[in-house]
């Protein structure tokens, strides 16, 4: 192998420095985040920003898990996340899968229509009407089911399983399998990459929903985690919170390190989450993407 030319060693360094301070900005965030949530309230307020604090407390923490409604809400927000991920890829795979079949009547029209619904909705008022006729009102299904398949997601799965050989679903039929044991038994068993992709874009998206559970859901007892740490939020720059379980001299926190604590609770269990399906998302999310 020649000897690298100079210029081509300063590129390299350039590259090297610009690629580690896109990182360092970040991951500094996140460090300020739980550092600052961790932080005793007087240091973080007397410092601003610190990304190592000499003084720990996690008065934050004890202040939003003061009452078992956090807990309770959490759950919720596990149902809404699990169950939510489960019926969503079930449904967008068994709406790709005919879709992807180059033989089948009406497949482009019915793209047209999924595309179309990718640029045009019907609007906050008539999804809520539609939410309401169908009884889904101060339910977790609210949650889950008017968001059952996402036009997105759909056209990436379908484009995955138009890469996959045709020799594989002729074999299965010669053998006597049928479309459902075609895609159950063969289709979805190579298809873990976009899976695990659509299963991360799908569950981000049900663990942060905020907005249609403020919308549809009245009944506090169904509200999801993001809601009532925004409610903790709200209660603690106010200057009221539930201290009940603390001494009467109790203070609470100042608002900022709510702020911190409640973003590490939000966050925390995506994060953990993400290593598990990250060998198979970069490599999902572009095989479905090669073709439209």
């Amino acid at each position: 192998m020649p000897d690298r030319t100079l210029s081509s060693r300063l590129l390299d360094g350039i590259n090297y420095l610009l690629l580690s301070l896109v990182a360092a900005a970040c991951v500094l965030p996140f460090i300020y985040i739980l550092a600052a949530s961790v932080t005793e309230p007087t240091e973080l307020i007397k410092k601003g920003f610190l990304l190592f604090p000499t003084r720990f407390s996690l008065i934050g923490y004890e202040y939003i898990l003061s009452t078992d409604t956090i807990l309770s809400s959490l759950g919720v927000s596990i149902f809404i996340t699990v169950a939510g991920t489960l019926a969503n890829l079930l449904f967008t795979a068994l709406m790709a899968y005919p879709l992807a079949q180059r033989d089948l009547m009406g497949v482009s029209f019915v793209m047209r229509l999924v595309v179309f619904s990718m640029l045009f909705s019907g609007g906050m008022i008539p999804t809520y009407l539609v939410v309401k006729e169908t009884g889904l009102l101060d339910s977790p299904a609210s949650l889950i089911v008017p968001g059952l398949i996402s036009a997105f997601n759909l056209i990436i799965m379908r484009s995955f399983f138009q890469q996959l050989p045709d020799g594989l679903e002729e074999a299965a039929r010669i053998d006597g399998c049928s479309d459902v044991g075609i895609l159950f038994r063969i289709v979805l068993p190579l298809s873990a990459p976009v899976l695990a992709s659509l299963a991360l874009f799908y569950a981000v998206g049900h663990w942060n929903t905020y907005f249609n559970a403020i919308l549809y859901i009245n009944d506090s007892t169904y509200w999801p985690i993001q809601v009532w740490l925004r409610q903790i939020v709200i209660l603690a720059q106010g200057g009221i919170g539930d201290s009940t379980q603390f001494s009467e001299d109790f203070v609470p926190p100042p608002a900022e390190t709510i702020k911190m604590a409640v973003i590490v609770i939000s966050t925390l269990p995506i994060l953990i989450v993400y290593p598990f399906l990250q060998k198979h998302f970069a490599k999902g999310a572009l095989l479905g993407s090669v073709k439209g």
